[in-house]
């Protein structure tokens, strides 16, 4: 197990290194110059001169790629155009807001999604099933943005039971206990846009992996020998329906790191996905890099927690 680990990571160094100049040469051909952005439209030519000197943005594209890898392979990956900060420094201050609406609306979802899957799978063809497939086409069909909004308008607006954006009531004082179910408060809405996203495919694929494993000879086999459903439904087919479950989280995770953008920019939280859009509005390069850096390496390694599971699921697939 370990062995194979090992050779795994290694063999993601080159696609890692292959990410960081693919993203480098799209960001810089992207149309737009930070120095605009930093320096402000009123400068002159030469004042602009100067300041593309200080970034290194007056070398060529290969002398600045050159740079930056040597640069990423020592472990600096610069400093952002915008706060002047390392750019590890800038994203280590907003994963832990991500992590705190991805987490629980992908165990929301994974939870709600099995469980509407299971029932549906149970009782094929019935009103239930019909119903759990209308609904899981309708949330597949509902855009973020606009589920978002729909819920401030509802919850917090109209009703008023939850607040509409940020992460902490503005000039609260909240300690203790009060400060922490004031953030869950504020997490409510962002949690459920998420996870409704993400529970319309985990319920329809736990549906049709049921529905294909109840129809195996194994399953057959455990009834013949006298299993109840339960325990036919729980012990043999569950664990083989799950295995492109645990596929589709594995590799939306990454997505979920960084591409909740539209939902915490609804919300005003102060995560990664409004990070990456703040510096993309800046053309702050290095911080962009260093982003979709962190997304690239947190799918390779929820992929290869996925390879792990699969062995842990469906004892014919170990990891040797």
């Amino acid at each position: 197990m370990i062995g194979y680990i090992a050779s795994r990571l290694i063999q993601a160094v080159p696609l890692v290194l292959g990410i960081l100049v693919l993203t480098f040469v799209l960001i810089h051909l992207a149309p737009g110059d930070p120095i605009y952005v930093l320096a402000g439209q009123s400068g002159d030519a030469a004042y602009f001169a100067a300041m593309r000197a200080k970034f290194g943005l007056d070398r060529s594209l290969s002398e600045q790629l050159g740079i930056y890898v040597l640069n990423a392979l020592r472990g600096d990956f610069g400093y952002s155009y915008t706060y002047a900060q390392p750019v590890f420094g800038v994203i280590a201050d907003r994963i832990p807001a991500t992590l705190l609406l991805m987490i629980p609306a992908l165990v929301v979802s994974t939870a709600l999604g099995i469980l509407l899957g299971v029932q549906a799978a149970s009782r094929p063809d019935g009103a239930s099933d019909h119903a759990i497939l209308a609904g899981t086409l309708f949330g597949a069909a509902i855009p973020g943005f606009w589920l978002g909004q729909i819920l401030v308008i509802v919850f917090a607006v109209s009703l008023g039971l939850l607040p509409v954006q940020g992460m902490t009531t503005a000039r609260g004082s909240a300690t203790g206990v009060a400060a922490v179910m004031d953030v869950i408060r504020h997490m409510v809405l962002p949690v459920m846009t998420l996870a409704t996203l993400q529970l319309a495919l985990i319920t329809r694929l736990t549906r049709s992996g049921l529905r294909e494993a109840l129809a195996e000879d194994y399953v057959r086999a455990g009834r013949a020998k006298g299993l109840s459903n339960t325990q036919v439904l729980v012990r043999q087919a569950l664990p083989n329906a799950l295995l492109p479950v645990v596929t589709v989280i594995g590799g939306h995770f990454g997505t979920l790191l960084t591409g909740a953008v539209l939902v915490e920019i609804i919300f005003a939280w102060p995560g990664l996905g409004r990070l990456l859009y703040d510096a993309i509005l800046a053309r702050d390069y290095p911080l962009l890099m260093s982003i979709f850096l962190v997304a690239s390496v947190s799918v390779i390694l929820a992929n290869l927690i996925v390879d792990v599971l699969y062995g842990w699921l469906d004892p014919r697939i170990r990891v040797m």
